[in-house]
């Protein structure tokens, strides 16, 4: 299908569907030398799997990844590295009045006109969250070349759910706080209230949305190819292959159209030899291409779109006004199971650059 790889030098491609057999990665480019191992890929996937807690769907699959080709005897070889997840836990029957009513934001309208009613609309086939598992896979092996290979770090977390955000500015001691907690947010006081308002949310049979803020550290200056493949160009497509994401900014975003140039210029300094700026409003990239400071992003997600209530919308089959109510397993907020996809595609983004740019070498 058009559209499933991501990536030019270190190449994605996904496959599968939400209840098909399976789901997975294929990852070309890879580097051959890098240790890496089944559980270090689980690490991250299970930081994103379904059915942990009260605020996630109870769909209950184990994800379990296995490696099938690429890494041999602990190293990639520079061959192509593909991951597979086995489907277990599918309820089909939960999307049979799926069949000619189209759930209320969601793809099913114009996924049946663009494959003329071919596509797998069991939970949403391959318009489902559930594919970002397949990011997740190449994205864990991206997160650690990056770090092996240039020392670079990234962290994701959730900054805000509906109205209620974060009160402190994130820093580098919040790190540890961020898996502390359902909501993935590095600010317990603040992850209790978010929390309280997602099962509120659910009580009610409806959702929530919310910001999954973004920092990667230690990224050499120069990565970026202006101007179609600039860095934050890349960065926001892959991104926005999330499902439900509905908006990118980079450091001051659109709070900096508020400000004059003299508040919003990055101004340059010295520090311990090194050229850095004294703010980060441009969040670590000019004219396309980093500047050495960290890359900070805030991604917006919009609230779920399957909610038990019950909502009006069109029979195909009758051509007529209809009720639905969307039955099966759903998050009533996508915004905690976010962050290890997030960090898994800025990773495979950067690692494509750092690629591209001879940052790191084919051969570790």
């Amino acid at each position: 299908m058009p559209g499933s790889s991501i990536g030019q030098r270190l190449v994605l491609t996904s496959f599968g569907e939400s209840h098909g057999k399976v789901i997975g990665t294929v990852l070309e480019g890879c580097p051959a030398g890098l240790a890496i191992e089944e559980k270090e890929i689980q690490k991250m996937l299970d930081l994103r799997k379904p059915g942990q807690n009260v605020i996630s769907t109870q769909r209950k699959e184990g994800d379990v990844v296995e490696i099938v080709s690429g890494v041999f005897r602990g190293y990639t070889t520079g061959a192509p590295i593909t991951m597979l997840i086995w489907n277990s836990d599918q309820k089909s029957k939960d999307y049979e009045n799926l069949k000619t009513k189209l759930r209320p934001g969601h793809s099913d309208y114009p996924a049946m006109v663009k494959y003329n009613h071919y596509n797998d609309y069991r939970g949403g086939g391959r318009f489902s969250g559930r594919l970002t598992a397949t990011h997740v896979m190449g994205g864990a092996i991206a997160r650690k070349l990056l770090k092996v290979a240039l020392g670079i770090e990234t962290n994701s977390f959730t900054s805000q759910i509906g109205k209620i955000r974060m009160e402190k500015e994130f820093n580098e001691k919040m790190i540890s706080s961020i898996y502390k907690n359902d909501v993935r947010c590095p600010e317990n006081k603040t992850a209790k209230i978010m929390r309280d308002n997602i099962l509120i949310a659910k009580k009610n049979g409806d959702s929530l949305g919310g910001i999954i803020e973004s920092v990667t550290t230690n990224v050499p200056v120069g990565l970026g190819e202006p101007i179609f493949s600039s860095l934050e160009s890349d960065l926001s497509k892959a991104i926005f292959s999330i499902p439900s994401v509905k908006g990118v900014e980079f450091g001051s975003g659109f709070r900096g159209s508020e400000m004059h140039g003299s508040e919003n210029n990055d101004l340059y300094t010295i520090k311990k030899g090194k050229i850095v700026t004294k703010t980060n409003n441009s969040g670590g990239i000019l004219g396309g291409i980093s500047n050495g400071m960290p890359i900070t992003m805030r991604i917006a997600f919009k609230p779920a779109s399957s909610i038990a209530q019950k909502q009006s919308t069109v029979d195909i089959k009758t051509k007529k006004e209809a009720i639905l109510q969307v039955k099966g397993r759903h998050d009533p907020c996508v915004v905690p199971r976010a962050p290890p996809v997030v960090d898994s595609l800025v990773a495979l983004t950067i690692a494509d650059h750092a690629l591209i740019a001879g940052a790191i070498k084919p051969v570790l």
